[in-house]
């Protein structure tokens, strides 16, 4: 799984051809750190349909202002560059595969 920042944000988030779920996380989130498994699962089983990447809102916070994250873990998912669906709060993965559904 990628990070992003505020530098590649564009180019790896908004310019892919892929639909993109991007994690706005921090280190020092709990919940952040247990969706971190759970990600790396998703990615690999939806790798060739959706991009995931992670985001630190500490080290970026132009694309975190950008986008008003104000909790974390906050999920967005963009298709064709722009947001479509934005989910606050750590799930299950059977859930957010639930949740991503309408965007794979």
């Amino acid at each position: 799984m990628n990070e992003v920042t505020d530098a590649d944000f564009e180019a790896e988030v908004r310019g892919s051809d892929l639909p993109v779920l991007v994690e706005f996380t921090a280190d020092w989130c709990p919940p952040c750190r247990q969706m971190g498994p759970v990600l790396r699962a998703l990615a690999d089983e939806t790798g060739d349909r959706l991009k995931v990447v992670q985001l630190n809102v500490d080290h970026n916070p132009l694309t975190t202002n950008a986008y008003k994250v104000l909790s974390m873990p906050t999920f967005m998912v963009f298709s064709g560059g722009e947001p479509v669906k934005a989910m606050v709060g750590a799930r299950p993965k059977r859930r957010l595969l639930e949740e991503l559904d309408e965007v794979l």
